[in-house]
């Protein structure tokens, strides 16, 4: 077991017993994703792959509180505004745009790029140096900005 997943049960326990309904549904959400990954059959669920999963998440809920205001629901927005908040407290904190800015010229260093159409080689060493600790969305923009794109 893996320690994101044993942070999970405690917190599901914590919230469970303060009968925190919204805590409780977001947090049984996270545990039917990392019970996906043991059905998958990939293998032991590690953090890596919890984080992998917790990304997902994230994805879905900006994706839906981006939908949820343009169809002037605010009301659903919120909810998924606090269900993000859950998920975003089991995420670790990304690198800050200095230290971004940092690793995106070092990764263009080491990719050789000269132009933005060499933007994947520069993101796929970036990727693989500091996958968990950069934003991807601001690496993009950064990137694009360095080569000039």
């Amino acid at each position: 077991m893996s320690a994101l997943t044993e942070r999970l049960a405690a917190e599901l326990k914590t919230a469970m017993l303060a009968k925190d309904a919204a805590r409780t549904a977001a947090l049984r959400m996270i545990r039917a994703a990392f019970i996906e990954l043991e059905k998958e059959g990939k293998g032991e669920v590690t953090d890596e792959r919890c984080l992998d999963a917790l990304r997902r998440l994230k994805k879905q809920r900006d994706d839906s509180i981006q939908s949820y205001e343009q169809a002037g629901r605010p009301d659903l927005a919120a909810a998924e505004r606090a269900e993000l908040a859950i998920v975003d407290s089991f995420l670790p904190q990304l690198a800050s745009e200095a230290d971004t800015l940092g690793w995106v010229r070092q990764a263009i260093a080491e990719s050789g790029a000269t132009s933005a159409k060499e933007f994947g080689k520069v993101m796929g060493v970036l990727m693989k140096a500091h996958k968990n600790d950069v934003d991807a969305a601001l690496a993009r923009t950064l990137i694009t900005r360095e080569l000039g794109g």
